[in-house]
């Protein structure tokens, strides 16, 4: 298929095979996925001298993404983010889930959907090259009730726009959120403390012990996370015990169709980068834990060597009656639309 190429990427430590796809737009742009984790391995941008760069963090080899913890450029879910206790109710039915967060819920589990492999085909979509990749999470699939259909599409259009669509339908009621936690450097190397980031929300979800938030939605005026106006990340990331790694709110409800939230900037190599999203938040996580990680060509990721800006519903949604809801029941559809577009000055 024109702009397609797919080749292996190794076997996984069960013996199964992994495959790569190559996506190649009409710029000579390129982005490299894996259906282990439906991931997102490389992203080449242009800068403003028409230099490419990889601009996303990730490994060389398959055993890197298996052993790793890092959820470097997967698809999250069932549900993204933090669930509190590890468990919630849902129709009078308490559900109990791996607690592979101190006592609490991350990201799908201790074998979520970072760690599966998925079924997946290139296709011929109206933007430009593209892999679908689709997962069957069965029911009681890390303590979540019934079964799952998930698909994710990744399309690269003639215009350096890195387009992902979401879809999920169940057999029985059941909580899904599901992200892309890309690892984005536009500078290909180095920490991200530079970049300088506009963000358009005027609140934030509050957060108490271990992250998880207390329901209250705080104003970002005069405080660290007020990145309305453009400023650096690492102007007030001071401030704070470790870094940001907050949800922001960009509505109270989801959008059906994408809107533009943020904006991305790397001053040295003019690299951009606008985010559009359906969804009502996005969390803004700057690697505050990375320490010495061996990455691609042998570079080092330390500490906020990347940031992520994870489109999501909020955090412990399902604790949260006023938060938008992560319910889906059968008959009803999950949807999700996000943009990464790219360009440089």
């Amino acid at each position: 298929m024109q702009g397609v190429e797919r080749d292996a990427f190794g076997v996984t430590s069960s013996g199964d095979p992994v495959s790569r796809y190559t996506l190649t737009n009409q710029r000579g742009s390129v982005a490299r996925l894996i259906d282990y984790g439906a991931t997102l391995t490389e992203l080449w941008m242009p800068d403003r001298e028409a230099v490419l760069a990889d601009v996303v963090l990730g490994f060389d080899a398959l055993d890197a993404y298996e052993s790793g913890s890092g959820f470097f450029g997967c698809t999250v879910g069932r549900v993204a983010n933090r669930i509190a206790g590890a468990r919630f109710e849902l129709d009078g039915i308490e559900y109990r889930l791996a607690a592979n967060d101190g006592p609490n819920h991350l990201h799908g589990g201790r074998a979520g959907f970072d760690r599966a492999i998925w079924r997946s085909r290139a296709f011929a979509h109206a933007l430009g090259p593209a892999v679908e990749f689709r997962h069957a999470s069965p029911d009681g699939d890390e303590g979540y009730p019934g079964a799952l259909d998930v698909s994710v599409v990744y399309a690269l259009d003639r215009e350096d726009a890195l387009h992902i669509e979401y879809r999920a339908e169940s057999t029985a009621p059941t909580l899904v959120n599901l992200t892309h936690h890309g690892y984005w450097n536009l500078a290909g190397s180095g920490d991200i403390l530079a970049h300088e980031l506009v963000l358009r929300a005027d609140t934030y979800t509050e957060v108490g012990p271990r992250l998880i938030p207390t329901g209250r939605l705080l104003p970002v005026a005069g405080t660290p996370f007020d990145f309305r106006r453009a400023k650096p990340i690492g102007r007030d990331i001071g401030e704070l015990e470790a870094g940001y790694d907050h949800n922001f709110v960009l509505a109270t409800h989801a959008r059906a169709e994408p809107l533009e939230v943020a904006e991305l900037r790397d001053p040295t190599s003019g690299r951009r980068m606008r985010l559009s999203t359906s969804e009502p938040g996005v969390q803004l996580y700057t690697a505050n834990f990375l320490d010495g990680v061996e990455g691609k060509r042998g570079d080092i990721y330390g500490r906020h060597a990347a940031l992520c800006l994870e489109t999501q519903h909020f955090p412990d949604a399902v604790h949260h009656a006023g938060f938008p809801s992560i319910v889906l029941r059968p008959g009803g559809t999950y949807r999700q639309t996000t943009v990464y577009r790219f360009d440089a000055d």
